[in-house]
């Protein structure tokens, strides 16, 4: 019996048309599905661009409430063997969609995910947000982070040097996702909705410490 198709979702943060996220996503999403088909398995790519859900993350973020097209989303990416995430530098940090869309997951659907960060910004100055920025939030939801991390700055797109350097990059990065997949659990941990206890069984809760 063939195994099942594996899923990587690509989670773009580019607010523009084409957008260079989009682009960077693509191209790794592409190099971990290639590498998986080396190694025997197959796998599809599906890309997520966040500003088509900008209102809706914005909403989720003041009522606490995931509108069922968010929601929907929300299931795709934590239902997904890898998920990719890339998105532009704004203000020296990760751009503020990227990290709503974070903040309005669930903290442990992503638990044991394996995940692919990158970033695109105007000068590789900014290179140090996939480490400081983008990691630790990451690791606050128990990703399960490839070591390598993807930042394409405005050269990168440009010249025969920034090209060949980028591609390389993105064929590791990609190599690292796939092996990543290729040795992950087959089901992680489940990721049942928050209940909220009444307050009079919270205090009965309370333990005195010993």
């Amino acid at each position: 019996m063939p195994a099942m198709a594996k899923n990587i979702v690509v989670v773009s943060g580019g607010l523009g048309v084409p957008s260079t996220s989009r682009m960077l996503g693509d191209q790794l999403g592409e190099a971990a599905r290639s590498a998986l088909a080396e190694r025997g398995l197959e796998a599809q790519v599906a890309a997520i661009e966040l500003r088509d859900y900008a209102a809706d993350i914005a909403n989720n973020m003041v009522t606490g409430y995931a509108a069922p097209r968010l929601a929907g989303m929300i299931a795709q990416v934590t239902a997904a063997d890898a998920v990719v995430i890339v998105g532009p530098v704004f203000s020296a940090s990760i751009s503020g969609l990227v990290k709503s869309f974070l903040d309005v997951l669930d903290p442990k659907s992503l638990d044991g995910m394996p995940v692919l960060v990158a970033a695109t910004g105007g000068s590789a100055r900014h290179s140090l947000v996939l480490d400081y920025a983008m990691r630790p939030v990451l690791a606050y939801l128990r990703a399960a982070v490839v070591p390598t991390g993807v930042f394409a700055s405005a050269e990168d797109w440009g010249g025969d040097t920034g090209g060949g350097a980028l591609a390389d990059r993105v064929a590791r990065a990609g190599r690292e996702l796939a092996l990543a997949v290729e040795g992950a659990a087959p089901a992680r941990p489940g990721t049942g909705a928050l209940e909220s206890l009444p307050f009079e069984q919270l205090l009965a809760n309370i333990r005195p410490a010993s």
